[in-house]
């Protein structure tokens, strides 16, 4: 079962809360979103897209590329995208994570 893009947006608003300016670069994303998702098989398989890197990696930036469509955490005003950086948690995902008991 691969994880969804709503999963992936959790996590990265998760490591974005912990950074003390609310930034997560894609590079900690890497390095940190398995620590925070099970990840599947399918989600590890290489992409067919991107030059073999792993398809969770295409999710972390469908983040941004859905940002207008209702449900998505930039939509909802959980995250902001930085452009070439990675995506910064904005005051109404730190109430969103609060609600959660995160």
């Amino acid at each position: 079962m691969t994880t969804t893009e709503n999963e992936i947006a959790f996590a990265i608003t998760q490591i974005a809360a912990k950074q003390s300016d609310g930034r997560a670069t894609f590079h900690r994303l890497r390095k940190e979103i398995p620590i925070y998702i099970n990840l599947s098989a399918s989600d590890i398989r290489p992409s067919h897209t991107r030059n073999g890197e792993p398809m969770w990696h295409q999710i972390v930036r469908n983040v941004k590329s859905h940002y207008d469509a209702e449900g998505n955490f930039i939509f909802e005003g959980y995250l902001t995208h930085v452009p070439r950086v990675g995506y910064s948690i904005t005051e109404q995902g730190k109430k969103y994570l609060k609600s959660k008991n995160v």
